[in-house]
């Protein structure tokens, strides 16, 4: 039987710690992924690595990773805007009714 591998980490003062490497490894955690806990009746804890659920969209999860990776390493970059821009933008679509739950037609796809 493979020896158990163990690893620790702290607790900051406001309960947050940083999963350890060997365990981000091992489970395949990337940045935004989420984790599941199992609590036994003997007190002990699994830690897993959650499954998506049929809601999760993993590209809209990487592009706002990405996002808060820009605006994080390059602040003066974000921008304001006018009120101008909002009527422009509330002219070119003003009448224009989308219904997101529909399916896309074979020329959107």
């Amino acid at each position: 039987m493979p020896a158990a591998l163990e690893v620790e980490s702290t607790l900051t003062d406001r309960y947050q710690t940083t999963v350890p490497e060997t365990v981000r490894r091992a489970l395949r955690l990337r940045k935004r992924d989420k984790i599941h806990y199992t609590i036994r009746p003997s007190g002990d804890v699994v830690l897993t690595r959650a499954e998506a659920t049929e809601g999760d969209d993993p590209v809209l999860g990487a592009f706002l990773s990405f996002l808060a990776h820009d605006i994080a390493k390059h602040p003066e970059r974000l921008q304001t805007i006018d009120a101008s821009f909002v009527q422009h933008l509330q002219l070119l679509t003003g009448g224009l009714e989308v219904d997101l739950d529909a399916p896309l037609s074979a020329n959107d796809e």
